[in-house]
């Protein structure tokens, strides 16, 4: 199999590789993300835009940059029937708690979000970064369609961006659009975070695009990661295909664990040198509004709710799991070992409950449908084994549970367990610490989930080893109230200290010239 690498803009006929109009007035900062910055309902048949809900902060954090430039631009995609209807608002003006900006949307028809984001980016990307060759499958990737998005998506940054302006593109999914950008404006400041882990060169080189894909981001000023170790991956898959030298390489901060743990790095690389140019590597976690959630926690509903699930529990402890149902989220060996536990230790049974919040990241696709239908069957065998009349061990919810009561089962659970194998970062970590203002509860955490890095005062354990997953899950249930509380605090102090303000911060920083 040979590898592409060119660069050169998509051949794509008007009908599918839709151009934005040009915006009479140019954006300081451009951002590049594959969702809208708000949510969108049909109210009286009138379309209504609302802030968006998510709860790790993420499009918040981002729309509050605007208020640093004069003028700010967010380019997205939007599903269209036809992209060529004149009727189809392409830009549209905001104005919300974060002032003025743009929304330049991109109409893609089903057909190229289905070839672009579900089978590209889901099928044949998202397993390699996550280091699963066996769920890889290049066979039915379009990439002449994923160019042609990402080409619609560089020009319509191209066209709202001024000169020398900043565009910051977010994630995996949009990795031409860096190189394509050059190409057509090679004035402005290109920065890009990848907000999944990126694997080593063994991993990364089994795409066929990879030289493609690595040019893009190394067109770029400035490229982000999480932790130490991505960007470590990253300069090594560079070196693997180019002529690329480390210019710059620091000890890693004692803040980034930075020996002793499956993803700690002892050198950090902060600079790149190819063809002439100098490419920051900027590494800094995403973290959550630690403040709003505590907000949130110390709300009169939030108690409440504290008090209904309490009493629904009696004497039971609660182990909390909550994440997507996703192959890398590990919630097959999660059951696993909660199956384990109940044989092992009988006298947990009818006194310990686990709770899996588990919701489909894509119900229309095979390997996620399959994964469901596994954590069902698990849960299934577990409460049909142990159940008892006026008893249920596992409780599994697939429905998103609204933040404001996820919070409260945050400070009623006894323990997180949060395993997933292979995980960018996991905001439910900082989420569920950031809860806990009374300083008491237990994290069990993976060694492969990127926040481990920040969290060694979580107990860690190994999802891929029975022993060690069982171990850590034993060392929660029976460790004593005040090292769960020292544990807590030092928990808090790092979450705090690496906070989404924290994040903003450091990226603009990273984005000065």
């Amino acid at each position: 199999m040979t590898t592409e690498t060119t660069l050169e803009a998509p051949k794509a006929d008007a009908d599918t590789a839709p151009s934005a109009a040009r915006s009479p007035r140019r954006s300081d900062l451009v951002i590049v993300y594959h969702r809208q910055p708000y949510e969108e309902a049909i109210i009286d048949g009138q379309i209504v835009r609302r802030e968006n809900k998510s709860p790790n902060g993420i499009v918040p954090t981002l729309k509050s940059f605007f208020g640093r430039v004069d003028q700010g631009s967010w380019i997205a995609w939007k599903e269209a029937e036809d992209p060529q209807n004149p009727a189809f608002e392409r830009v549209v003006s905001i104005e919300d708690a974060f002032g003025s900006y743009r929304v330049s949307r991109l109409p893609l028809t089903a057909a190229q979000v289905r070839s672009f984001y579900h089978v590209t980016s889901k099928e044949a990307l998202w397993p390699v970064l996550h280091s699963f060759r066996e769920r890889y499958n290049y066979d039915p990737v379009d990439w002449p369609t994923f160019r042609e998005v990402n080409w619609a998506f560089a020009e319509a940054a191209a066209a709202e961006a001024s000169e020398g302006a900043v565009v910051w593109v977010h994630d995996y999914n949009l990795w031409l659009v860096p190189g394509y950008l050059r190409q057509l404006r090679p004035d402005l400041r290109i920065a890009f975070f990848h907000h999944t882990p990126f694997p080593g060169p063994d991993i990364f080189n089994m795409l066929p695009w990879r030289e493609e894909i690595v040019r893009s981001l190394l067109a770029c000023n400035t490229v982000g990661f999480h932790i130490p170790r991505y960007a470590a991956n990253f300069a090594a898959v560079a070196q693997s295909l180019l002529d690329v030298e480390i210019a710059e390489r620091i000890p890693t901060p004692d803040d980034f664990t930075p020996s002793g743990m499956a993803l700690s790095e002892l050198k950090t690389p902060v600079s790149l040198a190819h063809e002439g140019r100098k490419i920051d590597l900027s590494v800094f976690p995403v973290g959550v509004d630690t403040g709003f959630i505590e907000e949130k926690a110390a709300l009169e509903e939030t108690m409440k709710q504290e008090v209904s699930i309490r009493s629904d529990l009696g004497q039971q402890r609660l182990i909390l799991a909550v994440s997507r149902t996703d192959y890398t989220k590990g919630g097959a060996e999660l059951l696993e070992s909660y199956e384990r536990l109940l044989e092992r230790r009988p006298e947990l049974i009818g006194k310990t409950r686990l709770m899996l919040v588990s919701v489909a990241a894509n119900r229309n696709m095979t390997a996620y449908r399959e994964v469901q239908e596994q954590i069902e069957g698990l849960t299934g065998r577990i409460n049909a084994r142990f159940a008892r009349v006026d008893w249920q061990p596992v409780h599994l919810m697939s429905r998103p549970v609204a933040f404001s009561e996820l919070i409260a089962y945050y400070r009623v659970a006894d323990i997180a367990w949060i395993t997933p194998l292979a995980d960018g970062l996991n905001l439910v970590a900082k989420e569920f610490v950031s809860a806990r203002t009374d300083e008491d509860g237990v994290l069990v955490l993976s060694e492969f989930a990127g926040v481990a890095v920040e969290q060694p005062d979580a107990v860690l354990c190994n999802p891929f080893s029975t022993r060690s997953m069982d171990a850590a899950i034993d060392q929660a249930l029976d460790m004593p109230q005040e090292a769960r509380r020292e544990r807590m605090r030092k928990l808090r102090k790092s979450v705090k200290a690496h906070d989404i303000t924290a994040w903003a911060k450091a990226m603009q920083e990273s984005f000065a010239p």
